[in-house]
């Protein structure tokens, strides 16, 4: 990508139970985090969520616009029912809030191949680290408790130098173009 904004791509991912209190499980709360992460920089926004739905995914691209000091030009997502219905045989021509947001935004929706998550690599990685730094080993006991800890590990990211740039954080990265 050639600049900050070109594209960002957007995924869930879907809290385990077992980093779950054992109150949650018996109240069958379900928590998902909702991922953004700017291709060029790298700056990941994070959302806590009790739903997985077009109208959680709306309501997160309304908090991305908001975080990332740029214009978004595109989004790119998987073929989720909470993004799309592309895959929804009676409703394939209908769209969701989630695109239709978009469309008033100004912002292009591109959808990858379906059961191609490789093309969403770079969420998909980030997500695996959440995994590593974020829930294993792991328990919350309140939804609070599971936003405020992924409020610390996205500051934590964001800040944190990577090799493919150069040993900067994703910070860093975004100054970087804003001094060119």
């Amino acid at each position: 990508m050639a600049h900050p904004g070109k594209r960002i791509q957007i995924d869930v991912k879907h809290v385990q139970r077992k980093c779950m209190s054992k109150e949650l499980i018996e109240l069958e709360e379900k928590y998902y985090q909702y991922t953004a992460i700017d291709e060029y920089t790298r700056q990941r926004v994070l959302w806590a969520s009790k739903e997985h739905s077009t109208y959680a995914s709306t309501q997160f691209t309304k908090i991305v616009v908001k975080k990332f000091k740029y214009k978004i030009e595109c989004i790119q997502t998987d073929n989720g029912f909470e993004f799309t219905n592309r895959l929804n045989s009676q409703k394939a021509k209908e769209k969701t809030i989630f695109e239709k947001k978009l469309e008033e935004l100004g912002i292009k929706h591109k959808l990858i191949r379906p059961r191609t998550p490789r093309h969403n690599g770079k969420v998909k990685r980030s997500h695996r680290k959440d995994q590593e730094r974020v829930y294993y080993e792991r328990i919350f006991v309140s939804f609070e408790d599971f936003k405020e800890k992924l409020r610390h590990w996205n500051r934590e990211y964001n800040n944190f130098p990577m090799k493919p740039l150069g040993w900067k954080s994703p910070n860093e990265k975004y100054e970087s173009f804003q001094a060119l």
